[in-house]
């Protein structure tokens, strides 16, 4: 008898443990990320290059891992379908990341950081760098 409770709350003890590793990382489904595609860390692709991308909004924040053979920003989120965007006078204009919208009626928009610096280039013009980190931050003015 003693051998089955030790056994069931052993069982219990790793189900709550794996459902603790599973809300890791999470955002919560509110505010700006009501719509958003994905709020979790998240892997994707299978090319040789391998770059991080963190996406925050409000509070939250979330990281991609992509791998990919593309050799711009753009065509790497757009691949895995990260982003949304319009043609601008200065290239892509990005509307939507991860789901998020971004637009002038709410004062925001989508700002590009690279490797924690503010980006000097858009997503169609900046070139993807192995281990490099690109942050698409939700901001208003």
């Amino acid at each position: 008898m003693k051998r089955i409770i030790k056994t069931s709350v052993t069982i219990i003890l790793a189900l709550l443990f794996i459902l603790s590793l599973a809300s890791c990382n999470t955002v919560d489904k509110e505010g700006l990320w009501e719509n958003a595609e994905y709020r979790r860390d998240m892997e994707f692709g299978e090319g040789a290059t391998t770059v991080t991308v963190e996406v925050s909004a409000g509070e939250q924040k979330v990281t991609f891992t992509l791998h990919t053979d593309k050799t711009v920003l753009s065509e790497a989120l757009l691949e895995h379908e990260l982003i949304k965007a319009e043609d601008g006078p200065y290239g892509l204009y990005v509307t939507h990341v991860n789901g998020i919208l971004a637009s002038d009626d709410d004062r925001a928009y989508w700002a590009l950081y690279i490797d924690g610096e503010y980006g000097l280039t858009g997503v169609s013009t900046t070139p993807i760098t192995e281990g490099t980190v690109y942050k698409l931050a939700y901001e208003t003015y």
